[in-house]
């Protein structure tokens, strides 16, 4: 698999660990996390927003369906003695999966949701796993010209996201856009010349 080759080297990029701090910084401002709420990642790759966010929650579930970033993630929990880190294993589209429900204070998710082809379903389960009030948090790119992907052989996914569309998706499934913003321009070189890709925070509340 993609990730499972990357793993080892993923958290070698200084840009990914600059990125998510960027977000960390914006949610922890906005939601005003505390040591009573739970959360959890989705496609949490090595851990590194949920390194930024570790003393803000009582538990952080990690959850990536790569086994290579979750071998690397366990390692550097053990590594580090972080005690209120959950790695899981998992592919939550799969029919088989099993989560809890109701659990849930913030669920979040940092450049993964545009790998997932079926918007409306994980937004369901996100808003089954979230409590009333919860917060679901998507962090990825805006809307682009499928260029971002240029580098992976028959890529399946989104290029990017029209956040009107995706709101609409995310209204149908019980949630409310209640913060939306460019945080970073992801930038990458083709030809010796830099082009920018936006990435947006958009903070949803579960209402229904």
């Amino acid at each position: 698999m993609h990730f499972d080759e990357q793993a080892k080297d993923w958290d070698n990029d200084p840009k990914k660990t600059e990125r998510a701090i960027i977000i960390a910084n914006e949610m922890i401002d906005f939601i005003k996390p505390n040591k009573e709420m739970n959360a959890f990642e989705f496609g949490c790759g090595t851990g590194l927003l949920s390194y930024q966010l570790k003393d803000f929650f009582k538990t952080i579930t990690l959850a990536d369906n790569s086994e290579g970033m979750i071998a690397m993630l366990r390692e550097k929990i053990a590594k580090q003695n972080i005690t209120n880190f959950k790695p899981l294993l998992v592919d939550l589209l799969d029919e088989k999966a099993r989560f809890e429900k109701n659990n849930y204070d913030v669920i979040y998710t940092l450049m993964s949701l545009h790998h997932v082809l079926d918007i409306d379903k994980v937004g369901k389960i996100f808003n089954s796993m979230l409590k009333k009030d919860g917060y679901l948090c998507i962090a990825d790119l805006d809307k682009e010209d499928g260029t971002f992907h240029t580098h992976v052989p028959g890529f399946i996914g989104h290029n990017g996201f029209d956040r009107a569309q995706l709101y609409a998706i995310l209204s149908n499934q019980g949630f409310e856009v209640v913060y939306d913003k460019i945080c970073l321009d992801i930038e990458k070189e083709f030809d010796d010349k830099v082009k920018k890709y936006p990435l947006f925070l958009m903070i949803c509340k579960k209402t229904a």
